[in-house]
């Protein structure tokens, strides 16, 4: 996925999880904050910001000309959009990238699709039989492991139960993390941080849920899906 314009900027504080303080060529600008997250590890003032401009936002009914949208943790570029994680797994997807690592070609590929209590984030079928795949962008990473989540997610405990229920009613299910930067050696779920979401992907896993890891290559005007990543439960 690519942003069509960026901007590098120094961050400076965030007065809310929705926008930021960035100085943009000695200027300080609001920006909007396109991952609602803490990512406290990335966010800490002084650090290097990437940018997606919006042009033309104040006359179509923006409040903001920018968009925060990956950060240098370091010489690390992590992209921290929460969005982008869904248009690239899509891209993957349907360019080859699913079929090439499971030897499997998806077809009618859908986004947002209804099942029991959840919206999964993509739906599709394999063969003729239909599956589910829900995408976690994962930001946080200590000592080269990628985890999730940073923040206590209830809403992802719930996916993940409906995955398994899925896999119970005869679906295929997936759930793909995708880790939003290079550099990594595994990826695991975040016990300190939530163990109940921690102990249900390894239900999912049991019951018959995919678990899938991929770094990314990144790059200040975006990024796409690269490697597979070692995922330990």
């Amino acid at each position: 996925m690519k942003y069509a314009q960026v901007k590098k900027g120094i961050f400076k504080a965030r007065p809310n999880r929705f926008v930021a303080k960035v100085e943009i060529d000695g200027k300080e600008h609001t920006v909007h904050v396109k991952n609602t997250g803490r990512c406290r590890e990335l966010l800490i003032p002084g650090a290097v910001v990437i940018l997606e401009y919006h042009p033309r936002a104040l006359e179509r009914g923006r409040k903001t000309e920018y968009s925060l949208v990956a950060v240098y943790k370091g010489k690390l570029l992590i992209n921290m959009d929460s969005q982008a994680p869904n248009q690239a797994a899509l891209e993957w997807l349907t360019d080859g990238g699913f079929e090439k690592a499971l030897g499997i070609r998806p077809e009618q590929v859908r986004r947002e699709v209804t099942y029991g209590q959840s919206r999964f984030d993509l739906a599709f079928t394999l063969r003729g039989k239909p599956a589910f795949m829900e995408i976690k962008g994962v930001t946080l990473e200590e000592n080269g492991i990628a985890m999730f989540p940073d923040a206590p997610t209830q809403r992802g405990v719930k996916h993940l139960e409906e995955l398994s229920k899925a896999v119970e009613d005869g679906f295929a299910a997936y759930v793909l993390f995708v880790i939003q930067m290079k550099g990594i050696t595994c990826f695991c779920p975040n016990h300190k941080m939530h163990r109940e979401f921690a102990q249900a992907l390894a239900r999912a896993r049991k019951a018959g849920v995919t678990v899938m890891a991929y770094d990314c290559l990144v790059k200040e005007d975006g990024f796409l899906l690269d490697q597979s990543v070692r995922v330990e439960i």
